[in-house]
């Protein structure tokens, strides 16, 4: 059963979602207005979804979004009145999962909750693909500046320095990241 953080940013009352959503068989662990810390919420219920209605989502709801999305990745869902297309799109590049306009139906709940969560599945996947290659392309630059500096300091070529740090990894048992970082180092500490 999935566990529903419910968010209430409209003057109406919240009741007729919470009635929608436990009709259709979720759990909302609790409500709250938007008044409150969104992540600190986030941390001390660990819902498996945010739902967030409101009646146009403004700059705070925005930042709380951000903050969540980057800090306490979950899936959110936001039901609005907004139509603006630019207001869709800067929730979506906030981390919401799905934007939906105008009605809140019991038998809509789960095909958008499923979708919700693929997109979001898909976008935790996309960003751990980005975070692996950020970090490949950060250890290659790393690899070469430690070989700029063993060419320098054994006067060999490029080639030459690569070969030796390979078989410094290979003797160590090491990563060749972890040996470009001790010639980084070293060359930090003999200046």
């Amino acid at each position: 059963m999935l566990r529903i953080l419910l968010i209430n940013d409209t003057a109406r009352k919240v009741g007729r979602l919470k009635s929608a959503l436990t009709e259709a068989g979720f759990e909302v662990i609790d409500e709250s207005g938007l008044i409150i810390d969104l992540p600190a919420r986030v941390e001390a219920v660990r819902p498996d979804v945010i739902l967030i209605d409101t009646e146009s989502p403004g700059r705070d709801v925005m930042e709380q979004v951000v903050l969540v999305s980057r800090d306490q990745p979950r899936t959110i869902v936001m039901f609005t009145d907004e139509h603006d297309p630019g207001v869709m799109r800067q929730a979506i590049k906030s981390g919401v999962s799905a934007y939906i306009v105008e009605g809140i139906q019991a038998q809509r709940l789960q095909p958008i909750l499923d979708v919700a969560m693929a997109r979001f599945e898909s976008d935790q996947a996309l960003r751990a693909q980005l975070h692996a290659r950020d970090q490949q392309l950060a250890e290659r630059k790393r690899i070469e500046l430690a070989k700029g500096l063993l060419m320098k300091m054994k006067d060999c070529n490029e080639e030459e320095a690569y070969t030796l740090m390979r078989r410094q990894a290979m003797s160590r048992q090491q990563k060749l990241i972890q040996v470009a970082e001790q010639i980084i180092a070293m060359s930090e500490l003999l200046g």
